[in-house]
């Protein structure tokens, strides 16, 4: 396969119905009231291995002729596209190798070590783990399965559109999570045939904007990697394919930093009750700022497709999202060393009605008066608005105030 058309989709959708779980698409009353659009959430995180990347994954392996399920495959990914693979591989039976770029979430490489699959861990891009993938596929004669560069993993991914547009058939708006545009290129396929007016909106992360760069050059072009949030995003440079499919049908792309990430998990989690990955919850990322205001009052998908968030930066992710939020605040200022300096600090505090949280009380390098200490203060706070009225009230009572940054 060299494209991807509506009928391809269709014939994935059947193809994979048997081992794929038609996720709900549930409107959302509290994303709803918080961004004036009427939101509904795809909530295809609920697939056994926590992603969407199951349905190109199963079309992909179902497509292999029998020799070639015999000798098996290999596939890079940073995470999700391996753990589909892993997942119906074992079920199917087909013999699948991974290699994960090491700062892979080491829930994924547990989970994917644990589905039987051969998992190995090289590079510290999605791009040196491609390369290698190449090697392997090349000296062992393994089928390789690219994660959203490959016609049947694309036809795969869009299925997705497909249950959307059955369940919201008067959808005026679908937001997508891009890293390398496999699912990008299959939705917009799908939605753009079967209802035109619908809008694509694409949302990339500013750690790894290879969409819009490649929109720029008319091309898919690499671009610089940072650390991000949205690890599943993490992808250097679009596809080939997938950029050629989804560039003529992107109505917008919206990129989203580290802070928007951080908030929205926080948002889902408080919200909905759902945890969502960082790829996965750019799509709310999205529509709470600009591209949010553009959308108010209209029918909008937001596609929840990830969540694997590793557990052992959860508790960082919700201190970022809280500081991003105003509900956490951290100041310096000096208070006097003898009895009834921290006292009165606290006092104004609680009489401004936030909560100290944690004080660090530093005689030593407060600085040359010797009868003050520096203290470092941090509060629970309800809003940036409840920061503003603690700060006005400490400086009311004569303490000088140094805000921290909002790095926790």
């Amino acid at each position: 396969m060299t494209t991807v058309s509506l009928s391809d989709v269709h014939a994935a959708h059947a193809r994979i119905a048997s081992g794929i779980y038609r996720s709900p698409c549930p409107p959302s009353i509290p994303l709803s009231d918080l961004t004036g659009c009427q939101v509904f959430c795809k909530l295809d995180l609920l697939q056994r291995t926590g992603s969407f990347k199951e349905r190109g994954a199963r079309n992909a392996l179902l497509l292999l002729d029998d020799a070639e399920k015999v000798r098996g495959v290999v596939a890079a990914s940073a995470g999700n596209h391996a753990l589909g693979l892993a997942y119906h591989g074992k079920l199917l039976q087909i013999p699948v190798t991974v290699v994960m770029p090491r700062f892979a979430p080491l829930v994924k490489v547990a989970t994917c070590r644990r589905l039987g699959a051969n998992v190995i861990l090289s590079g510290e891009t999605f791009d040196d783990a491609r390369r290698l993938a190449v090697e392997i596929a090349q000296q062992e004669k393994l089928s390789r399965i690219h994660g959203f560069d490959d016609a049947r993993v694309i036809a795969g991914q869009g299925t997705m559109a497909l249950e959307i547009l059955a369940e919201v058939p008067d959808v005026e708006a679908l937001v997508v999570p891009t890293g390398g545009a496999g699912l990008l290129a299959g939705v917009a396929i799908v939605a753009k045939s079967l209802k035109p007016s619908v809008q694509i909106i694409a949302v990339e992360t500013a750690s790894a904007a290879s969409l819009s760069a490649a929109l720029l050059a008319g091309k898919p072009v690499s671009v610089p990697i940072r650390p991000t949030l949205a690890d599943g995003l993490a992808v250097g440079k679009v596809g080939e394919l997938s950029f050629a499919l989804a560039a003529p049908l992107i109505d917008r792309v919206v990129t989203v930093g580290e802070e928007a990430l951080s908030l929205a998990v926080l948002r889902l989690l408080e919200l909905e009750k759902t945890v969502v990955e960082g790829a996965g919850a750019a799509a709310l990322a999205a529509i709470m700022g600009d591209a949010g205001a553009e959308l108010v009052g209209k029918k909008v998908v937001l596609l929840l497709c990830g969540g694997n968030i590793d557990l052992t930066i959860l508790d960082r992710v919700i201190e970022h999202g809280l500081v991003v939020d105003g509900r956490l605040w951290r100041f310096t200022t000096q208070v006097s060393d003898r009895p009834g300096g921290i006292a009165k600090l606290t006092a104004a505090i609680a009489a401004a009605g936030a909560s100290v949280q944690e004080i660090v009380h530093d005689r030593t390098f407060g600085g040359s008066e010797l009868f003050f200490a520096r203290v470092e203060v941090t509060v629970e706070t309800a809003d940036h608005d409840h920061v503003d009225r603690l700060l006005k009230t400490l400086q009311a009572e004569g303490f000088s105030v140094q805000p921290s940054t909002r790095s926790r």
